[in-house]
């Protein structure tokens, strides 16, 4: 079951917390979220998974940054999200989707107990100017049915945009 806008706000401080909340980011079944204002972009061309593959830091400023087709850039929201005993799931807004924006590639999904930023895997379809502070996705929250262990691994309790730690499980 996908809670309502009104039973996410009946939940904050409780089993859902969201820092900064704003009122005006609630929706009837979910709450968007804003993009924090740097960018991290994989240095080289070619990409490995067993690697923790160089990266550099960019700050979106208040004028913008275009992003341009063929690479990923990963960025975190600017809300910390902390949920318990419920299921996040993180979304795109339509009107974001509708410029060819996509903010995540499979990372969608998070998991019961997670804490910390969202990262978003954003890729661009065509060249597509982004701003700081914009409300680029939402979160909605599911009840989850069944006993479940609490969720805990190499992203959990994130303070910044997370890179791939895939490379972690080649160890």
């Amino acid at each position: 079951m996908i809670l309502s806008g009104k039973e996410i706000k009946s939940r904050l401080g409780k089993e859902i917390i969201i820092e900064p909340y704003d009122e005006t980011q609630l929706n009837p079944n979910s709450y968007n979220l804003k993009l924090h204002n740097e960018l991290l972009v994989y240095s080289e061309e070619i990409l490995d998974m067993k690697k923790d593959n160089p990266n550099e830091r960019i700050a979106i400023p208040e004028e913008g940054i275009v992003l341009r087709p063929g690479r990923v850039y990963l960025a975190r929201t600017k809300e910390h999200i902390e949920v318990h005993d419920l299921v996040p799931f993180l979304e795109g807004r339509s009107s974001v989707g509708r410029l060819g924006l996509h903010i995540h590639v499979t990372a969608g999904l998070g998991q019961v107990g997670s804490k910390g930023f969202w990262t978003l895997e954003l890729q661009a379809v065509q060249a597509l100017r982004i701003y700081p502070d914009i409300e680029i996705c939402q979160i909605y929250f599911s009840e989850i049915k069944g006993d479940f262990h609490k969720y805990s691994n190499k992203y959990f309790n994130n303070t910044d945009i997370q890179t791939s730690k895939l490379f972690r499980e080649f160890e």
